[in-house]
């Protein structure tokens, strides 16, 4: 028997695929950007790979101790200001809804964007502390990492990354200077649209000014925010003929935390990977008391609503507007909400301080999702098949948002107007023309048809990278070529040369020889 059982174990391991287990340097953005990151990082080591993750001192989500991760914790800021943002949700709303002037928004952009400042400053320090700190760099160097995994929202593992001296890939939507896709893929301004401009791939003529001025307004924030931080700092590390995009440009594989059931139809580049829903899964059983809540909606249903992770809770009469409209409907509601309980809570909505958001959406009687519009949460919703009435808050969810419009499977409500009226007439809208909820079921039906899972695809990129040391074949140069080179504007002015060249030398010709036979002619008639 012995004999028998040795041999097949030999088969058995011969047979068996081979496990890799990895060293993955994880360097996230705090707040909702980590909730995506952790999807990543637990599946990583579900497939035995070793993670680390490197955290501020002042992080808001990132824990120091996990099952799924070890961290490496710097002492220096970094993190997100939960307080922050709460209260300039709560200015925002009421500058928008007390003075609605131009100045005013300025004022309110003014004040985002040196917030946005001090968050990189920030960063910047850190990165600093780190390179400075050359016990840190030798350990780091020491443990062998495959692969650095980092969200471009900031530019701390770009830089770390390249310092290392190892591959890179970004769990991207955003980069420093911006939506993604600008920072790497041929982006015309004639159809493709900026975000924040609400334009789709079909633009009038009107509409493209709009979206090149808009183009020209980023790059004034990008002049202001980001530049004074990172400028300075790729001098100084990695010299002063790099730029700080080229060293994002540079990383391997760009894992994208959309696809084109967002996106509207643009150029790509081969190391692009779209994973829109690699956090998505099929919904989990609710608990018994939350089940037989939504249960005791009947054929009505249940209208879920959450503003995400960044805003606790709404100033108190936006929330008795809510309250007041959602008293007014038949469903059943359940409300993320961690404010001052409104007065006119009617006794078909349920508060809670938390709500398993995944699980909710996909069960078979949720009705609408009232969502802020963070790409998380469409992702599930359309994941789901679940139209949405949308409240924007900041940020991108505007942007976000305003596509699920132009595909006709959301109602978008500006916040700052909000009332009972206009709130109840948006959800009555939603809920019972069929139009939103067949959109939802159509788009969700083509992003779920692939012939790979989205987190698997993100998996096998990230494994691909640290197996083949990167992913150089896929990566363009182009991003080394100046902008006269990229366009071609040295060639057009050579050819354009070249040809005036030649017409002088033709004309010069000409001239020439009606010169020589006009002389001869008029010789003869002498």
């Amino acid at each position: 028997m012995n004999r028998l059982i040795l041999p097949a174990l030999a088969v058995l391991l011969c047979s068996s695929p081979c496990v890799y287990g990895g060293k993955v340097l994880v360097f996230p953005v705090d707040g909702s950007h980590w909730i995506n990151m952790k999807v990543l990082i637990e599946e990583l080591h579900s497939r035995g790979h070793e993670i680390t993750v490197i955290r501020p001192n002042d992080t808001w989500y990132i824990k120091a101790d996990s099952p799924s991760y070890k961290t490496i914790t710097v002492n220096s800021s970094g993190g997100f200001d939960e307080e922050f943002f709460g209260a300039f949700v709560t200015k925002m709303l009421m500058i928008r809804r007390e003075d609605a002037s131009v100045w005013a928004r300025i004022s309110l952009e003014s004040e985002l964007l040196a917030q946005f400042y001090d968050m990189n400053k920030q960063v910047v320090k850190m990165i600093e502390d780190i390179f400075e700190d050359a016990k840190m760099i030798q350990s780091l160097r020491d443990a062998k990492y495959d692969v650095v995994l980092t969200d471009p929202a900031v530019g701390g593992g770009v830089m770390l990354a390249h310092y290392l001296g190892l591959p890179l890939v970004l769990n991207v939507r955003w980069t420093v200077q911006g939506e993604a896709h600008h920072a790497i893929a041929p982006s015309p301004f004639s159809y493709v649209p900026f975000p924040g401009t609400e334009l789709t791939d079909k633009m009038t003529f009107p509409q493209r000014i709009k979206n090149v001025l808009y183009y020209f307004f980023t790059r004034f924030q990008i002049a202001y925010v980001t530049d004074p931080n990172y400028i300075p700092l790729v001098h100084r590390y990695f010299g002063p003929n790099v730029h700080y995009m080229e060293l994002f440009q540079a990383a391997d594989i760009w894992l994208m935390r959309n696809d084109f059931t967002f996106e509207f139809p643009r150029p790509t580049m081969p190391n692009i990977v779209y994973m829109a829903g690699f956090q998505c899964k099929p919904s989990k059983p609710l608990s018994q008391d939350l089940e037989d809540f939504v249960e005791s909606s009947g054929e009505h249903g249940v209208i879920i609503m959450t503003l995400g992770t960044l805003v606790g809770h709404l100033p108190e009469d936006f929330a008795e507007h809510i309250a007041a409209a959602f008293a007014q409907l038949p469903q059943k509601v359940i409300w993320k909400h961690k404010g001052k309980r409104p007065s006119t809570l009617g006794n078909n909505t349920l508060i809670l301080d938390w709500l398993p958001q995944n699980d909710l959406l996909g069960h078979p009687k949720t009705r609408v999702f009232v969502a802020h519009g963070g790409t998380n949460g469409i992702q599930e919703a359309i994941y789901h098949g679940v139209p949405l009435v949308g409240l924007p808050l900041m940020f991108d969810q505007e942007d976000n948002l305003f596509r699920m419009k132009a595909r006709g499977v959301a109602k978008v409500l500006d916040i700052a107007a909000l009332n009972k009226d206009n709130f109840l007439e948006a959800l009555k809208e939603v809920l019972y023309t069929p139009y939103y909820r067949e959109n939802m079921q159509k788009l969700s039906s083509v992003h779920r048809d692939q012939p790979i899972k989205p987190l698997d695809r993100a998996m096998f990129w990230i494994e691909f990278v640290m197996r083949h040391k990167g992913a150089a074949h896929l990566r363009t140069e182009s991003y080394k070529m100046s902008k006269i080179q990229y366009y071609s504007i040295d060639v057009a002015a050579f050819l354009l040369a070249v040809v005036l060249l030649v017409a002088i030398v033709f004309i010069s010709a000409m001239k020439f020889l009606w010169r020589r036979v006009f002389s001869r002619r008029k010789v003869k008639m002498q």
